[in-house]
């Protein structure tokens, strides 16, 4: 594989801690980017992703794609000789477990009116 089909990609976490740098062809997707990134997270964070659908990639300032390559995704920064490119990494936990704990917290409340007519 040519050198310059190679781009350096480091990922930023929450607590502005680091994984990488690691280097990535151009025709990696994102998806296998994330995959790394479930499997190399670092033991003892307080927020932990279980599933790759749980993070979101942003580089330039846009969430990126699943589907899209690296070499789609970086921008005018990425081309500088020996630059590493940032990509920052937000855990999002899935809606279905969100929603069946608001569910659970929901069911024992009653609705009452307090409305008063004068």
């Amino acid at each position: 594989m040519p050198e310059e089909d190679l781009i350096d990609i480091k990922f930023r976490l929450y607590d502005g801690s680091d994984i990488g740098p690691f280097r990535y062809s151009s025709t990696s997707t994102v998806d296998m980017l994330k995959q790394r990134i479930v499997s190399d997270w670092p033991k003892g964070k307080t927020i932990t992703p279980k599933a790759v659908n749980e993070v979101k990639l942003i580089n330039s300032g846009k969430i990126l794609e699943n589907s899209k390559t690296v070499g789609q995704c970086k921008g005018p920064l990425g081309e500088i000789a020996g630059g590493v490119i940032i990509m920052h990494v937000v855990v999002q936990p899935s809606l279905a477990k969100a929603k069946t704990e608001k569910k659970i917290d929901d069911s024992p409340r009653k609705i009452v009116c307090s409305c008063s007519i004068l």
